[in-house]
């Protein structure tokens, strides 16, 4: 009940951010990024590279056109989304949580005038750099294998960024809870993974029970790939815009959520 009576003061509290600051907590972030960007890249970029090959290219051959489709052509915005997804939920859990419990970062900022609260929102302002970065990355292979159909994919930066702010506050979430590393195995196992396979990348989420289809409206990646697709395909509808608004929506109920938890973290 404390914890939860912790939580709600909290959240209640209004924030003590300096965006100034929070920029310098990024600033920190990406000058480490820039000394290993290429080991860093090689994994998060090869990974949607080999299922777009061997989904696309390979079991695409044998499966008929999905929504008028042809199978590669369905598959590849969904890899852009899950991209931006993986990229971010892998730094927003291992290596935020490195930085809080054994590198100490987070205790050595706060010892300066940045607050906690500037902390991590650098952090999920660092999650959501990487989150669209991989993201464009991998827009770029779509365009380079001729998969994009329409000059509306210079907006898929947007649902990116909505993404990458969603899954750097769940994963923060989830690392401000976890005892030790091996915690986020139940994160990715639980959580990260269901939603790649279910949420509409590799097929249809209509082809779904209807009680799993719910499940996956619940969930962000889907309203993502929902977004992404019909801008890299030229077929945006009304739909499309009320998946954005959900992002969106869901961005500004749990953005405090985070910056509490994290903070009552560091002060046990």
């Amino acid at each position: 009940m404390a914890k939860v009576g912790r939580l709600l003061k909290g959240i209640t509290t209004v924030p003590d951010i300096s965006w100034p600051l929070v920029v310098r907590v990024f600033q920190r972030n990406l000058k480490v990024f820039l000394k290993t960007w290429k080991t860093n890249i090689m994994f998060n970029f090869i990974e949607p590279i080999l299922y777009l090959w061997a989904m696309g290219f390979g079991l695409g051959v044998y499966v008929t056109r999905i929504h008028g489709l042809p199978y590669i052509n369905f598959l590849a915005p969904g890899l852009i989304a899950s991209s931006a997804m993986f990229a971010t939920s892998y730094e927003m859990t291992y290596d935020s949580f490195t930085r809080m419990n054994y590198q100490k970062t987070f205790h050595a900022m706060v010892a300066t005038p940045i607050s906690m609260d500037d902390v991590v929102m650098g952090e999920i302002l660092y999650g959501t750099f990487k989150g669209l970065l991989y993201g464009a990355v991998f827009l770029i292979v779509n365009l380079l294998f001729g998969l994009v159909k329409s000059p509306l994919a210079l907006l898929v930066p947007v649902p990116l960024i909505l993404l990458a702010v969603t899954f750097s506050i769940l994963s923060l979430i989830w690392t401000s809870l976890a005892p030790t590393y091996d915690s986020f195995g139940y994160f990715f196992t639980l959580l990260v993974s269901p939603m790649f396979l279910f949420s509409g990348i590799f097929f249809p989420v209509e082809s779904l029970p209807a009680g799993v289809r719910f499940l996956t409206w619940l969930t962000p990646l889907f309203h993502a790939v929902e977004v992404i697709r019909p801008l890299v395909l030229g077929e945006v509808t009304r739909s499309t815009l009320g998946h954005l608004a959900w992002l969106t929506g869901f961005v500004l109920l749990t953005i405090r959520l985070p910056l509490v938890m994290v903070r009552n973290k560091l002060i046990q």
